[in-house]
């Protein structure tokens, strides 16, 4: 089992892919400098297996490491995965 997350810029998603097949995304816009979060979603029949946690872990890795934009957090998921993670902090836009 290969699991890789790509960004899907004119999907305005990160694309959590499971040999090839989609199994969740974490939605974006683009507003000036800022990329906001506004939804994060993993295939119900495999919640619970830290596979969000992934998605949103290697998407904000690429936000910081190719974008110089600022991270704005509307999804509720994310806002509580940021909790838990202070050390993605100075990617949020204060």
């Amino acid at each position: 089992m290969t699991l890789t997350v790509v960004n899907e810029p004119d999907a305005s998603r990160y694309a959590l892919r499971r040999d090839g097949d989609l199994i969740g995304v974490a939605e974006y816009e683009l507003r000036d400098d800022a990329i906001v979060f506004t939804h994060t979603e993993v295939d119900e029949s495999l919640r619970e297996k830290g596979l969000a946690s992934q998605l949103v872990t290697e998407a904000l890795d690429d936000v910081r490491a190719n974008s110089a934009r600022r991270v704005v957090v509307a999804c509720p998921y994310i806002r509580h995965w940021l909790t838990e993670h202070p050390e993605y902090g100075d990617l949020l836009k204060r």
